[in-house]
């Protein structure tokens, strides 16, 4: 077959509305795009919601294609499949890292199978090969809502502005709750919310503590005092010289976005672990007060 008469419709499971396609689906098909883009052969994506983009395989011209690729998951002799299949009838068919869910003895409708397993064998999964570049790993600890500074209180408008960054661009947003009496995000004890905290790249809170586990763990942080004008979390960057803080009554995303920028270099992260050394070495002596005060020597400590 000549190369100029070569077209090809790439599917899988992201090409069925509501059919469970996984982060593991999207990769291998990238896989497969970039040999195609190698090669130099034309194809189409066939996508639907929510993936934007691409062709509707129900109402693309099924001529226009002279080979149609299924990419990743299982596959069994069932609908949705047969459907498709009928569609493209008269196709070459591949299917390429595909656990085949019958005996090929008994069904294979594809000219090639690359199968990631099937009962004639078994490879890798195609997701090995594939070179997308991670992002940031963001740790959202916010606030609940809190009554005790009245019409100061700006909670929801400042956690609003966090999410709106975290949707502005691509990262893995986790949502990390401090609270211990009524966690909501499943942690238990401190132990357990400072080892998240230190494990992100960055974090974006509108907590205190959020910020100050953050820093403890040379993670550096974007900080909303949710209260109008500031209060406890402004004295607390104040006092230990963490610059990157913003009050809820003057927020400017373009202003959040280029702090959570500066969060992800070396400089970041070397400004945290200073506060954090700052922060501990001004604490030196607190035992030292609180102790006389129980009638303790604190030099037998």
């Amino acid at each position: 077959m000549r190369r100029d008469t070569v077209r090809a419709l790439v599917a899988g499971w992201f090409s069925f509305e509501g059919m469970g396609a996984t982060a593991g689906d999207l990769l291998v098909r990238d896989v497969v795009c970039e040999w195609l883009n190698r090669a130099g052969c034309p194809y189409d994506l066939a996508l639907a919601k929510p993936f934007p983009g691409g062709v509707d395989w129900q109402t693309a011209d099924a001529g226009a294609y002279s080979h149609v690729v299924f990419v990743c998951g299982p596959f069994g002799n069932g609908w949705p499949v047969t459907e498709f299949l009928s569609r493209f009838a008269g196709r070459k068919l591949i299917g390429v890292n595909l656990s085949m869910l019958e005996a090929l003895e008994t069904w294979n409708p594809f000219d090639l199978l690359l199968e990631r397993d099937s009962s004639a064998g078994s490879r890798p999964d195609l997701a090995f090969l594939s070179r997308r570049p991670p992002v940031p790993v963001v740790g959202l600890v916010l606030i609940h809502a809190q009554s005790e500074y009245g019409e100061r209180g700006l909670q929801h408008a400042a956690n609003d502005a966090l999410r709106r960054l975290v949707a502005s661009r691509e990262m893995s947003a986790i949502a990390i709750d401090t609270r211990l009496d009524s966690n909501g995000t499943g942690l238990r004890t401190p132990a357990e919310v400072e080892s998240v905290i230190a494990r992100m790249d960055v974090i974006l809170t509108t907590r205190l503590h959020g910020l100050v586990l953050a820093l403890k763990n040379s993670v550096p942080a974007v900080v909303i005092d949710p209260v109008a004008g500031g209060a406890k979390i402004r004295r607390q960057t104040e006092t230990i010289g963490w610059p990157l803080l913003f009050t809820a009554d003057a927020l400017d995303d373009d202003e959040l976005a280029r702090a959570f920028d500066h969060c992800l270099t070396a400089e970041a992260r070397i400004q945290a672990r200073e506060c954090a050394a700052h922060a501990r070495s001004s604490l030196i002596g607190a035992c030292d007060r609180f102790l006389p005060a129980l009638g303790v020597d604190a030099d037998s400590v």
